[in-house]
């Protein structure tokens, strides 16, 4: 039989597919093996180190290899970090190429809103710098309890840890206390079963951490006596606490000499350490470690400043209505105090020490009203400044608002609750 054209076309195709086929195995044999791409994960390696004690930033940069001409040019970039506020402690995280000698990022936290990230540009061409702002949200918890041996085991009984970690906690109790510096020294005005409430903002990041913010509201019962604070703002953004009745909490004395709270013994008759006899104890004696500072309680005038007898290095202070206070075993004095100067109420007018008839480092403080020793935890010191009546309206809306947070209604026979996150 004749082939037809078609006949032709199809054997054409067949062999062509054949050749193809043939060639695109032979192809196939003879190309090399292609390897899976290498994806590096680990090429850095991040470590951390800390500001020593009487180290400086070019210290703690050495170690990380960053030095000479290299840590001048960091400098000249990190225009936000101001090296003489960095103090003991201040952590640093660093990056460098794994099995490198120098970091190529440092990252520095000068305040919890804050980051500052310093990257090696590459080669010798220096450093640039990226400021992060954290943005941390508050919200309003409220916590209540009973204080049975001091502020800060009140507060960890109170204070969850998820609600503020421990060391937020003391600064919560520390808050507390300056609020009511003018009001309780929480040392000697405290008693087994006194309570306390307090309405404070906590704040979050995004990384989850938590701190203390500030507080907002506060009622401290003291021999069951309650004292309220609330915090108030006028037209400046510099608020202050007042009372329930609308009374500054902040008076003409401040209750203690001392940040750091601890007494040694009350005012009254005691044993003499030194003497080992019985003698009238004219002051207060704050146990406290050498060099802590000590504050003027009120505004004075420098009347003595040097050596006196059993009170070692003393300090007086003038104050208006005949009142007079002193400040004894000292180890030093305030920075430029002299006689006849002038100081404010909670400046620095000198250390805590030793000196004179003295067992340990403390602070011996009198009370004089007409030279005549008081006990300065009875002696009354008026009234605070009321709100201004422009603002009167505005605060009794404020205060009305916080209370209610402060001290809300419970629900019949519900159990009250220690602390709560809003």
């Amino acid at each position: 039989m004749a082939w037809r054209v078609s006949h032709y076309v199809a054997a054409s195709a067949v062999v062509a597919g054949g050749m193809y086929w043939a060639a695109s195995a032979v192809w196939a044999a003879r190309r090399l093996p292609v390897a899976r791409a290498i994806v590096v994960t680990d090429a850095y390696e991040h470590f951390g180190d800390s500001l020593g004690r009487r180290e400086i930033l070019a210290d703690v940069l050495a170690r990380a290899g960053i030095a000479g001409r290299d840590y001048g040019n960091l400098l000249v970039a990190a225009t936000a970090l101001e090296p003489r506020r960095l103090r003991q402690g201040q952590r640093f995280e660093f990056r460098r190429v794994k099995h490198a000698r120098v970091a190529d990022r440092v990252m520095i936290r000068p305040s919890p809103e804050r980051r500052i990230w310093l990257t090696r540009r590459g080669g010798d061409t220096g450093w640039v710098q990226t400021e992060e702002v954290i943005p941390w949200v508050a919200t309003r918890s409220r916590i209540e309890g009973g204080i049975e041996t001091s502020l800060y085991d009140a507060l960890d009984q109170a204070v969850a840890e998820t609600l503020l970690p421990a060391n937020e906690r003391r600064e919560l109790a520390w808050a507390i206390a300056d609020v009511y510096d003018w009001e309780v020294d929480f040392t000697r005005d405290i008693r087994p079963g006194d309570r306390f409430t307090v309405l404070f903002e906590r704040l979050e990041s995004p990384e989850g951490e938590r701190r203390f913010g500030r507080i907002l509201a506060a009622r401290v019962d003291v021999a069951k006596t309650p004292s309220f604070a609330f915090y108030f703002e006028g037209d400046s953004a510099r608020g202050a606490f007042y009372d329930e009745r609308g009374r500054s909490l902040r008076r003409a004395f401040l209750r203690n000499p001392l940040e750091f709270r601890r007494i040694s013994s009350r005012f009254g008759g005691r044993f003499h350490p030194v003497l080992k006899t019985w003698r009238n104890h004219q002051g207060i004696d704050y146990s406290a470690s050498a060099g802590t500072p000590v504050r003027a309680t009120a505004d004075g005038v420098v009347t003595q400043a040097g050596r006196e007898g059993g009170y070692g290095n003393l300090v007086e202070l003038r104050h208006a209505n005949g009142i007079r206070t002193r400040y004894g075993h000292l180890s030093r004095f305030g920075a430029r105090l002299r006689v006849g100067a002038r100081v404010k109420q909670q400046q620095t007018i000198g250390y805590v020490g030793s000196t004179g008839l003295s067992t340990g480092p403390h602070l011996h403080y009198e009370f004089l009203v007409n030279g005549r020793a008081t006990n300065p935890q009875r002696k009354s010191v008026g009234e605070g400044t009321p709100v201004p009546a422009r603002y009167k309206t505005r605060y009794e809306q404020v205060r009305a608002a916080l209370l209610a947070e402060l001290l809300p209604p419970a629900p019949p026979g519900s159990p009250s609750v220690s602390a709560r996150d809003d």
